[in-house]
């Protein structure tokens, strides 16, 4: 019988580097018989024999075992070259033939498991990313984020102590009778964090560090967080409600204050950033002044990893490093999960990087994520890795920056931070940009802007498109799917870019036809999201037990990871 099956790339539920170690403790230690037919024939994991259908399993062998199994029309999952094999999903039938490949020398059970990290091998890492990009030299010069507020379109923010004080209290009706914490566009009834992303977000930016005694404080403290939760506990969201959420900041900016908006969420669409009705929201906002900070994603090691909107030219798009929990540069250290560029555009991004391994924030009580990912550390604190909190550490930074100097324009801000940032982890510019941002040699750059000359989007593409290969389940009766053939959004309204493109007021940004209807609540699904993916660096080839970044979560938009 040959070989049936298909080569993809998907995101496996299967989690990467637990691969690694079910092999090194299930594979025996017996070398390969001869087969019935007389060829060599590979340790074959005895689990196997009890399975059935599609498996996922782990083959290990010479470095032209996995040409093999693609030749044969293997369907590969992941390549682990720390062990000289990748993973793969095939049919249980077909192990017997797999094992009898030339150069293959083992055949285990890829066993679902979730690997954190060791315990304490990363509570002992010191956060200092605050001290990395000079944040610290900002705040003795008075530089704490006072005057300036940051808008979080996230999963919510739980009022823990440590960011109770700096949460705005949002009007919520047009004659600001009813109020609340947040402005709430997530289905759920309240705006506390039932996933527990944007807590962590918020922690970072404006963290008070009151239940450590100061010791985690985030990077602006006397900086407000305006939440604008647009998800619940599932993580779920969609495009058209992130551009909402957007257009709701734009037009009550001046009513608070809103400086900066931090964006630590992404797709994996293509569409080209000129007709992108995503990068046209986020151009909107940077345009009314608002500094917009987006994570490059979570997607790397590979080029053209960069999402959307973080592919749009005016923002600020940043990708992550591993301090190493040292305040100098010298060992720092590019992780893989960090995005890279080129864009689909062919531009160069990310523009900068910032701190985004193990960082120290706040945990939401009873999130999502919270339980599904345990922490040795003492509540209300966690440690987490991923671009969404080297975006959230520039969020912070640029607070700080304002409050000294509140005249600074978008396009002023994002030339001081590219212009003067240092050289670190890599020489490749389509893996950091300029650098690690520094917040002190910035307010001291030399005269310049960004963007000059740089043509805008004109948010006349597909709302479809910019949802990339994952659609969202909504939980309407009849069981309506969104995905990339589809311009209905999760309103269930058609998307209508003459509404984006119309004025953006206060009195108008819930009427118009792609916001005016019920959200339905869903759950992402599509092989490019990368819940229950593992954005470890060991097993590319880095065996420091602290560059292991923690397991993902489910959601898949949110670009992060947690640590014990």
């Amino acid at each position: 019988m040959a070989l049936t099956l298909t080569r993809r790339r998907s995101a496996s539920a299967v989690v990467a580097l637990a691969a690694v170690f079910s092999w090194l403790i299930a594979a025996p230690s017996a070398q390969g018989t001869a087969g019935s037919t007389g060829g060599f024939a590979a340790v074959v994991d005895p689990a196997l024999r009890a399975v059935h259908g599609t498996v996922g399993v782990i083959v290990t062998g010479t470095r032209s075992v996995e040409s093999s199994v693609v030749r044969s029309g293997g369907s590969i999952t992941h390549d682990l070259p720390i062990i000289n094999g990748f993973s793969a999903r095939v049919p249980a039938s077909d192990v017997t033939l797999i094992s009898r490949l030339p150069g293959v020398t083992a055949v285990t059970l890829d066993r679902t498991t979730h690997v954190q990290s060791t315990p304490g091998s990363t509570n002992n890492i010191p956060s200092v990313y605050k001290s990395v990009v000079r944040g610290d030299k900002l705040a003795k010069a008075g530089g704490n984020g006072n005057g300036v507020t940051v808008a979080l379109i996230d999963t919510g923010v739980t009022s823990l102590p440590d960011i109770a004080g700096s949460l705005v209290t949002v009007a919520t009706d047009p004659l600001g009778q009813v109020t609340a914490p947040c402005m709430n566009m997530s289905g759920e009834p309240t705006c506390d964090d039932s996933y527990g992303h944007g807590t962590f977000m918020a922690g970072i930016i404006a963290g008070s560090g009151a239940a450590s005694g100061g010791k985690y404080v985030g990077m602006a403290p006397g900086a407000r967080i305006l939440s604008v939760k647009i998800a619940g506990a599932t993580g779920a969201s969609d495009v058209s409600t992130i551009i909402a959420a957007i257009q709701w900041v734009v037009s009550f900016k001046t009513q608070y204050n809103v400086g900066v908006l931090n964006l630590s969420l992404g797709t994996d669409s293509t569409q080209s950033y000129s007709v992108d009705p995503l990068d046209y929201a986020v151009e909107r906002a940077w345009q009314s002044g608002i500094v917009v900070n987006v994570a490059a994603s979570n997607r790397g090691p590979s080029s053209g990893t960069i999402s959307d909107p973080a592919n749009d030219p005016f923002v600020l798009t940043v990708g992550a490093i591993d301090d190493k929990g040292t305040s100098g540069l010298r060992d720092d250290i590019l992780p893989n999960f960090t995005g890279r560029g080129p864009t689909s555009d062919g531009m160069a991004k990310p523009d900068v990087v910032a701190p985004g391994a193990h960082i120290v924030s706040l945990a939401a009580p009873g999130a999502a994520i919270t339980t599904q990912f345990p922490s040795t550390m003492a509540a209300p604190y966690r440690r987490g890795s991923g671009t969404s909190m080297a975006t959230a550490v520039v969020s912070g930074l640029v607070a700080q920056m304002l409050s000294l100097q509140p005249t600074l324009t978008p396009d002023r801000v994002k030339y001081e931070l590219m212009s003067t940032a240092h050289p670190d982890a890599s020489t490749d510019v389509m893996a950091v940009g300029t650098g690690v941002v520094d917040g002190q040699a910035a307010l001291g750059a030399g005269p310049g802007l960004a963007n000059v000359g740089v043509p805008p989007s004109t948010g006349t593409g597909s709302i479809a498109a910019s949802r990339g290969t994952v659609g969202v389940q909504l939980a309407d009766s009849a069981g309506t799917v969104l995905d990339g053939t589809t311009n209905l959004t999760s309103q269930l309204t058609t998307w209508d870019p003459t509404t984006l493109q119309g004025p953006w007021t206060g009195g108008s940004w819930f009427g118009g036809s792609w916001f005016g209807g019920s959200w339905f609540g869903g759950s992402w699904f599509g092989g490019s999201w990368f819940g229950g993916s593992w954005f470890g660096g060991s097993w590319f080839g880095q065996p420091d037990a602290s560059a292991d970044y923690g397991g993902s979560w489910f959601g898949g938009s949110w670009y992060g990871a947690w640590d014990q």
